[in-house]
């Protein structure tokens, strides 16, 4: 059993306004797979708005993203005002809309997007500390916005792609049962559910980026 401990943050819970339910658990199953541990942690703060995943239409709710993120942790979760990088040998971020609409603004603003304070904050701890850094789906939009120059991969769109290369960012083309990894910012990327595909194709390239990850830790 590795004694490696990696913190994973969440963005809520769902795919349109919180974090890939799929990818979030397969990224918890390939941590503990690979025989390391973890903590959740997410922002304490409301979303930017609520979907009604069975229509998609936005509601008139409000919700909490840290409060949301607790359902997929069995509500064992952190704040992630209250987490230090000290404390942990790598992070890892599933992806989800919610990582383009809580953890930054990537999703309305695109390359103009902000960033959450402690989501920019706990990322440059972990870069600064030369701790790894991981991130599928749309996540890794959120690390080219809080670090500026590495590569990473969303898949293959070309228009997300360009965002990225806006934002400073370099992007490598990558099919969804593979990770991308910029060895020398030791930062991992899979395209998980930005390309149309199964979960068990999904599951192949988050499990590699996990993998991946422990392994640099």
């Amino acid at each position: 059993m590795s004694n490696k401990h990696i913190l994973v943050v969440l963005s809520g819970c769902g795919l349109y306004d919180g974090a890939e339910i799929h990818e979030s658990v397969i990224t918890l199953l390939s941590i503990a797979r690979a025989g390391a541990s973890y903590t959740i942690a997410a922002p304490d703060k409301d979303q930017m708005h609520v979907i009604n995943h069975a229509t998609g239409d936005v509601s008139g709710e409000r919700r909490n993203v840290l409060v949301e993120s607790a359902r997929i942790a069995r509500g064992n979760i952190t704040a992630l005002g209250e987490i230090s990088a000290a404390d942990y040998d790598a992070v890892f971020l599933p992806g989800g809309f919610g990582a383009a609409k809580n953890l930054c603004t990537f999703a309305t603003e695109g390359p103009e997007c902000t960033i959450d304070a402690d989501v920019a904050r706990v990322l440059n701890e972990f870069h600064a500390a030369g701790k790894p850094i991981g991130a599928v789906c749309i996540a890794p939009a959120v690390i080219v916005r809080a670090l500026g120059g590495i590569t990473v991969t969303i898949g293959s769109d070309p228009g997300t792609a360009s965002a990225l290369a806006s934002m400073g960012g370099t992007h490598a083309d990558h099919p969804v049962t593979e990770c991308h990894i910029d060895a020398d910012n030791k930062v991992v990327t899979a395209p998980a559910y930005m390309v149309d595909t199964t979960i068990d194709q999904v599951a192949i390239g988050i499990e590699a980026a996990v993998k991946a990850v422990v392994g640099m830790a």
